[in-house]
């Protein structure tokens, strides 16, 4: 049922029963005026239906829905009744009362009654439509978030190792080497840190853009430490990339991404660019590795994959992805809206 709304088989399956009921309605009038005029009825009766129809459900409806604009929503209504009721009642009148050559009905008038009812049915009739189908879409859309997080619980609870152990284990060892090594003490606690964010921040459903970020950091801090002087990592984050929340672990599988398919040239630098910021109402992320000769294959194999698939279902169409696999670079685009 979804993919018939996906590919808008429901508009087609409308159209097509209104036109035919209209047309075999209309079928005297070959006989009549002609078939230029039975076409023509066919035409302007058809064509006003479907822009007051589409002025309502793509104009209308969501100012009235989503509660904002609801005058300029109802104004569109209007005008969508009196666009049809005008522009059929010009037509009524010159086929009837010309064409037909009924003086009676050569008035602008005349028709205004079945012309409204004929417009209020079908503004009616679809809208319901219209209204259905979104419910069905949407209870379809909360069918599969439920699914998708009982499935990441699981993996989760499956996953997870008894974190006190885990943090009484880093402890041990913290304190087991030496304070001249310095270097070795921050690297165990950026770890820690990534763990305990991991373990204890990110089971709801949004995060604060801080601590996403300081986890991003803390992972390519430690992503450096493994690689020798012909990599060169750069990681740029936006100043106001603050007070407001996403949904947690959503960026690092393109980071890590980066890191796992980086190239290793032995006689020219390898390179990752990282880029972070707060770009109007929304985040961006961009992220460039270089890569080896040929262009990556299945480019992150079930992480990014999945990661597009919780984009789906979090942002649905209000997200967008880039990907630029090329012979020598790798890089994609996010942009996902702040909620």
């Amino acid at each position: 049922m979804s993919r018939f709304f996906t590919y808008k088989f429901d508009h087609i399956l409308f159209w097509i029963l209104t036109v035919s009921f209209h047309t075999y309605t209309r079928l005297p009038w070959i006989n009549k005026a002609g078939f230029g005029q039975f076409f023509l009825e066919i035409i302007i009766r058809n064509g006003l239906l479907a822009c007051s129809i589409y002025l309502a459900l793509l104009f209308s409806l969501p100012k009235i829905t989503n509660g904002r604009n609801i005058w300029l929503g109802v104004s569109g209504l209007l005008f969508a009744v009196i666009l049809y009721v005008t522009g059929k009642n010009i037509h009524d009148a010159y086929v009837y009362g010309y064409v037909f050559a009924d003086s009676s009905r050569q008035g602008f008038f005349h028709n205004t009654f079945y012309n409204l009812s004929i417009i209020l049915f079908y503004l009616t009739f679809a809208t319901t439509l219209h209204l259905s189908k979104q419910w069905f879409l949407q209870r379809e859309l909360m069918r599969k978030i439920e699914i998708e997080k009982l499935n990441t619980e699981l993996e989760y609870l499956r996953a997870q190792i008894n974190p006190h152990f885990l943090f009484n284990s880093i402890n041990t060892i913290y304190f087991q080497i030496e304070k001249q090594n310095q270097a070795a003490r921050e690297t165990l606690g950026k770890f820690s840190d990534m763990l305990r964010y991991q373990l204890y921040e990110c089971a709801g459903n949004e995060i604060a853009i801080e601590k996403e970020v300081q986890y991003l950091q803390n992972y390519v801090a430690l992503q450096k430490l493994r690689v020798n002087e012909n990599y060169t990592v750069n990681f740029t984050i936006g100043s106001d990339l603050k007070n407001f929340r996403i949904p947690p672990l959503l960026l690092i599988p393109f980071v890590e991404n980066a890191f796992k398919h980086v190239s290793h040239f032995a006689d020219k630098k390898n390179e990752i660019s990282i880029s972070l910021a707060k770009v109007d109402d929304q985040v961006d992320l961009k992220v460039t590795n270089s890569t080896e000769n040929t262009p990556i294959g299945e480019v992150g194999g079930i992480g990014l994959k999945n990661v597009t698939r919780r984009l789906d279902l979090i942002y649905g169409e209000r997200y967008s992805l880039a990907i630029k696999n090329q012979s020598q670079t790798y890089s994609i685009t996010l942009k996902i809206p702040i909620v």
